[in-house]
């Protein structure tokens, strides 16, 4: 495989139900529990929706971190909050439409080096949301430790 391209491969089996064994193949990741909400599964683990949120949210987070390093910060712990909306189409069926990300610093934007340019550019390093955005609105804001809502970044 080249350098421009990469593969994750899982395996998923049936329990019972709605719910499945997901295994994360060649990696010593442990499995995870999915199943649907009630009462189609049993809540036994999150569902593909609440995954697709984690996913996202997860992504951003790291992708803030990684920016924050990279301009020599050592910033406390980071939160993240998502929303998943979903609304049915013309076809009466559920369909993710939106997901709504609050990622939280611990820190004043002030203390932190190059902020702008952090909020400028970590939301392109995140492959999770620039993936997803191309179907699904994705809304990101960031708050730093007192609670300040950071400017978005001006996308052009």
């Amino acid at each position: 495989m080249s350098d421009a391209e990469q593969t994750i491969e899982i395996s998923l089996e049936q329990t019972r139900d709605y719910e499945f064994k997901v295994h994360f193949d060649d990696t010593a990741i442990p499995d995870l529990v999915t199943d649907e909400t009630s009462p189609l599964g049993h809540d036994a683990g999150p569902n593909p929706s609440r995954l697709l949120a984690t996913g996202v949210a997860n992504c951003l987070a790291a992708s803030l971190l990684f920016a924050l390093r990279k301009y020599k910060n050592a910033p406390g712990t980071l939160g993240a909050r998502a929303k998943a909306t979903l609304t049915r189409n013309e076809h009466n069926r559920w369909r993710v439409t939106r997901i709504a990300v609050e990622l939280q610093l611990a820190d004043a934007a002030a203390s932190l080096e190059h902020i702008d340019r952090v909020i400028a550019q970590f939301e392109d390093f995140c492959i999770v949301t620039q993936s997803v955005r191309q179907g699904i609105a994705v809304d990101v804001a960031v708050r730093d430790g007192e609670g300040r809502l950071l400017p978005a970044p001006v996308v052009g």
